[in-house]
């Protein structure tokens, strides 16, 4: 069959190369090839024969072109969309069937290190008028991103923030303007919500000015506005997200997120709907309140100091002290003090401290054991002392 398939490909090659303005002379050709086309479907039903027709590794390395129309048929052929079905068909009861979820899991996150993220990055920055393949890519993008700390770091090497935030930036004045349009949209922004969960890519984020851009569509008022404070939120939390708070307040973002925790956004036909923002503006706003990264690298300082048999002379405290003082400890102590004024009578003390007590019961990174007790000890000093 696909020998046969091959002749007719090049005979009809070569009539219509011989006559290209008579169509009629290659007319029969195209009819037979067609014919043979049709007769290749059945192969899709026999999984014993695929390997026959995989496309070589080595040929698609050596022709972008060649590989590129392989993507784009990919995507046209809602790839995604099928590999999306069949996980929600398997049962991960049945050994095999959870065999195949991992493996197409696994085949998604190797496809993404050998190269898949790179097209992917390449495709969705191609000054092209947008159309299925652009939104399938962003689409692809997402999944690649949501479960994969090795693909969010390649990502941050590639300078995927940058294309990310290229990107969005067209809508902070503009909404998309159908409802692919707003998918798509919405990919791009749940890709960057994903990367940001990447301590390395914070930086990134903070160097590509992407906290300027969330800034200038809350401003704007735009369909973009309800996603830009869950990207925010990202940027900001933990330790990690330290920088980003202190260049939030230094571009005035203080002006644009305390309307919003006032008088939370509408439903909008694209981002987090009312409850969710909520969750995401407080969280911007007590994440601007700490200076937990300052605390946090100065108790493990001390913890060093202790462990190395040293003593933790004046001089050395009152260093610590002052750099808590350089880090905004004097602000967040006159915002206790307002705390404390505004709570001293009636319930609400009660109320304050059983909610900071099973906040911090539950706070805190798995990963990062010593990271959580510091800051449950942290807050719960606080609890004791208000």
């Amino acid at each position: 069959m696909l020998l046969n398939f091959e002749k007719k490909v090049y005979k009809n090659q070569e009539q219509r190369i011989k006559f290209p303005d008579l169509p009629e002379k290659f007319m029969e050709s195209e009819l037979e090839l067609n014919d043979v086309i049709q007769e290749m479907h059945i192969i899709a039903t026999a999984p014993d024969l695929y390997h026959i027709l995989l496309t070589d590794v080595d040929t698609l390395n050596e022709s972008e072109e060649g590989a590129t129309a392989l993507v784009d048929a990919l995507l046209e052929g809602q790839v995604v969309a099928v590999l999306v079905q069949s996980l929600d068909r398997l049962d991960e009861s049945v050994k095999e069937e959870s065999d195949g979820v991992h493996n197409t899991l696994e085949m998604c996150s190797e496809a993404a290190q050998q190269g898949l993220m790179q097209w992917l990055l390449k495709r969705v920055k191609a000054k092209m008028p947008f159309d299925a393949n652009k939104l399938y890519a962003s689409e692809i993008l997402a999944i690649l991103l949501q479960n994969s700390e090795e693909n969010r770091s390649l990502l941050g090497e590639l300078e995927g923030i940058d294309v990310l935030l290229q990107q969005l930036a067209a809508y902070k004045r503009h909404d998309p303007s159908n409802k692919e349009e707003i998918e798509m949209m919405e990919n791009l922004f749940n890709s960057l919500c994903s990367c940001l969960m990447h301590s390395a890519n914070r930086s990134r984020f903070l160097k590509g000015e992407g906290l300027q851009l969330m800034n200038l569509m809350l401003r704007e008022k735009k369909m973009s506005r309800n996603s830009a404070i869950k990207v925010l939120n990202h940027a900001m939390t933990g330790p990690e997200g330290a920088d980003n708070c202190q260049k939030f307040v230094d571009i005035l973002g203080l002006r644009t997120i305390f309307p919003l925790f006032m008088k939370t956004p509408k439903k909008s036909s694209a981002g987090p709907a009312p409850g969710e923002l909520e969750e995401h503006i407080s969280s911007i706003i007590a994440s601007m309140l700490k200076v937990r990264t300052c605390d946090d690298q100065i108790e493990r300082e001390k913890q060093r100091i202790k462990r190395s048999g040293e003593d933790l002379t004046d001089d050395i405290e009152d260093e610590f002290y002052l750099r808590r003082l350089d880090a905004g400890l004097f602000t967040l102590q006159l915002v206790d003090y307002i705390m404390l004024e505004v709570c001293a009578t009636g319930s609400a003390s009660v109320n304050k401290t059983k909610s900071n007590a099973e906040y911090a019961g539950n706070i805190g990174d798995a990963k990062d054991s010593e990271s959580r007790e510091i800051e449950q000890n942290r807050i719960l000093q606080l609890v004791d002392k208000f």
